[in-house]
Formats: C-alpha cells, sequence, structure tokens
C-alpha cells in the first residue's frame, strides 16, 4: 500500500507505523498529521477515501491531501476551546451555574450545574430518559430542550461520568445564550478554523459537501491477532455495561436512537459538538498546534490559548472510575487527559479521541501536536491500536532525536 506524503527528518518512525496499520491492523483510509513548536514534521495519508473502498470506481478513489472525515468525539476537544475562549475574554464565568445564562435549564434539580460541570463531565446529565430520534437531533433546538427537561442521575459536581453526547448539547446552547444566538459551529468557523486555515468543520458547509471533501465511514471487522501472545479483551464489567440496555453506558450512546447515517449529508450538515466534526489530520493537529503556541494561518502567527488558559485546559477536574465508561478516566476543562484509557504523549498531554479511531491532542513540554483520521472505526473508545501505534512511533522520534 503507498503512503504519501512527506517526514521530517528523525521522525520517519512514524511512517513505518503508518503503513503497519494498513499491513497489520485492517486500515482502509487514514491521514496523520504532527507538528512541532507549530511546524509540520509529519503529513501522510494513503488508502481509500471511502472506508468501502473494494467496489466500483467512485469506491475505489484514493485518500488524497486534504480528504476530510467524521471524528466523531475528537470533535468535543474542538469544541472545548469555544467556552474556554468565551472566559479568557471575560464573557462567560466558569464557576456560574448554567442557569445564570440559560435559564430553562434550573429545572428538576440542575439549579447547582456549573458550567465547569459540564466541561468536566460531572454535570450527572449523560442520558436522556426520553432518546431523540436521528430527525430530532438534527434541529439545534431539541437537544438542548430535552437536556433542560432531563433531571441528574447522581447530584451534579459529586461524581463524573462521560457525557457522551449531551456534552454537544449542554455546550451549544452555552455558547448561543453567551454569543447573542451564534452556534458553537460558527463560533469554531468563525474565529478558529478561519484564521487559522483549518479543514475543520462542525456543520460541513453545503460548497464543501459538494465538492466531495468528506469521505464515506464505516465500522471495520476486527483484524485476527497475531504472533502467539494472548488477545487482549475488554473486562467484564466494561462488557457488561454496554450489553445492559439500563447501564449509564448504554444509554449515554443511546441519547439518539438509532444513532444517525454518518454518511448522511444532512447528518455533516449539522452541528452536533460532541460527535459530527469533520476534519483532516491536519486541520485537528494545526488547532492543537494553536492551542499550546503560535501557528503560521490566514492571519499570521495565531495562538489560541494564552498559558493560563491552557493550564486551566489541562488541569485535572475529574479522575477515577467513570460512570459511563466504567474504567478509570482524567478530564481537564473539555479536554481527555493522558491516563491508562487514553494514552497520549506524556502525562502533560491533553486533547480527545474519537469513538472507534480518531484523535488529536497536544503536548506542551514537546511542543508537539497530533492529528489522525480514519474512515473505519474499530470497537474501541478512547485508545484505538492504531493511533497509539502513531503515537507510540511518534515518542520513539522524539526519545532518539
Amino acid at each position: 500500500m503507498d503512503v504519501h506524503g512527506t517526514v521530517a527528518g528523525g521522525f520517519e518512525p512514524v511512517r513505518d507505523a503508518f503503513a503497519r496499520n494498513f499491513a497489520t491492523l485492517g486500515e482502509r483510509g487514514a491521514a496523520v498529521a504532527v507538528y512541532r513548536d507549530g511546524r509540520k514534521v509529519v503529513d501522510l495519508w494513503g488508502g481509500t477515501k471511502h472506508v468501502d473502498g473494494a467496489g466500483g470506481a467512485d469506491d475505489r478513489e484514493p485518500w488524497r491531501r486534504g480528504t476530510a472525515q467524521i471524528v466523531r468525539s475528537a470533535t468535543k476537544g474542538v469544541a472545548a476551546a469555544v467556552p474556554l475562549l468565551l472566559h479568557r475574554r471575560g464573557e462567560l464565568d466558569l464557576d456560574a451555574p448554567v442557569g445564570e445564562y440559560w435559564p430553562e435549564f434550573k429545572a428538576h434539580g440542575k439549579e447547582r450545574v456549573l458550567v465547569r460541570h459540564v466541561l468536566n463531565h460531572r454535570a450527572g446529565l449523560p442520558v436522556l430518559d426520553r432518546p431523540l430520534t436521528p430527525e430530532e437531533s438534527l434541529d439545534p433546538l431539541r437537544g438542548p430542550r430535552a437536556v433542560a427537561a432531563q433531571s441528574p442521575v447522581w447530584e451534579p459536581g459529586t461524581d463524573h461520568g462521560y457525557h457522551a453526547l449531551t456534552y454537544g448539547w449542554l455546550l451549544d446552547e452555552l455558547v448561543r445564550r453567551v454569543t447573542g444566538g451564534r452556534s458553537a459551529g460558527e463560533w469554531i468557523a468563525e474565529e478558529i478554523a478561519g484564521p487559522l486555515g483549518l479543514d475543520l468543520w462542525v456543520g460541513l458547509p453545503a460548497a464543501e459537501e459538494a465538492a466531495g471533501r468528506a469521505g464515506r465511514v464505516g465500522r471495520l471487522d476486527e483484524p485476527e491477532p497475531s504472533g502467539s501472545g494472548p488477545r487482549l479483551r475488554p473486562k467484564r464489567s466494561v462488557t457488561e455495561a454496554y450489553r445492559d440496555p439500563a447501564s449509564l453506558t448504554r444509554r449515554a450512546f443511546a441519547a439518539i436512537t438509532p444513532f444517525p447515517d454518518q454518511n448522511d449529508p444532512a447528518y455533516r450538515a449539522s452541528a452536533l459538538p460532541a460527535s459530527n466534526g469533520v476534519a483532516t489530520a491536519d486541520g485537528l493537529a494545526r488547532f492543537y498546534a494553536a492551542l499550546i503556541g503560535e501557528v503560521d494561518g490566514v492571519t499570521r502567527n495565531v495562538r489560541l490559548f494564552d498559558t493560563a488558559t491552557m493550564e486551566a485546559a489541562r488541569a485535572e477536574e475529574s479522575a477515577g472510575p467513570d460512570r459511563v465508561l466504567v474504567v478509570p478516566t482524567r478530564f481537564g476543562l473539555g479536554y481527555m487527559l493522558h491516563g491508562s484509557a487514553s494514552p497520549f504523549l506524556s502525562p502533560g498531554s491533553f486533547g480527545h479521541p474519537g469513538r472507534g479511531g480518531a484523535l488529536g491532542f497536544a503536548d506542551p513540554e514537546s511542543g508537539v501536536s497530533f492529528g489522525y483520521v480514519t474512515n473505519g472505526f474499530r470497537k474501541s473508545v478512547t485508545a484505538d491500536p492504531r493511533a497509539q501505534a502513531l503515537v507510540r512511533a511518534v515518542r520513539a522520534s522524539l526519545d532518539a532525536g
């Protein structure tokens, strides 16, 4: 399988790992980008644009520079920048009750839910008693109304659990209330992606859809285990949580039931800040590069976070057994932190994976930012083996340098 693109001297292990993902882990189409100190050092892509690339001529269209894909929950890390930047500008108080900005939200015991709790997954609102239909989920008003009518499933602020889908409605409505109606997707387009020149959208514009920017995504079968070593299996508690329809795990991921067709243009055009961002690997990596340093953009030398905002983003807010994901997780303000459930480059890294594949993060200590996108989703939730192989290769490149 031909690997296209370039790597800077010393980062050849990343190219090798990327090629091995196709040879041994069943990768169908993917891209990876790495920046160091604001300079791109890895820019690789390969395979087919569409996950079902074994069919007709269109199916076999190759992945090209600029091919974008749905990145699922890696969207959350991009969306988290919006409230943090609004806070830096003095427009949003992280320690204020959500109801101060959104009065309808106060109902059903949510008076003490703070803005901070939305970002650190301590709001107690990971589920909806009545899930939304796919059609309802595309209406930007229905999700926030449903969350506002929901009672917490634990006392807000006392524990944490991954808000897989409700995170997006909570964040988006807060942004709308603070900005006078501008959605998180619009804010990202105007204040982040535009100045940086990012191929990254929360709500894919019609012109980009018409240009065929996004490939088709889908589920991949797990590859056969290689070698004589044991095959790793999820803990029984995790497996049972995903099987039990009454568990917080199943209910959190079923807040939209059935889940929308992710290849539907209407889904890609909607703005769901928890789950439907569309990005290139470079778009993700470049975004994270601008969180930790200056990056050349349409507006020269763009930096999104100052030092205080960056440190707030990655300061531990939640840690330990996750009431939704079951495994131990760590969160800052809107970002997952390096840990056993989602290993990044080092203990100081912060970012967000997308269920089944995509990953974006920054590591301030090394000056590295990372973006990986794929059209083939695995069963993994927070630590996809393909992404982890690339992260290990980046680490090996730094250690050898």
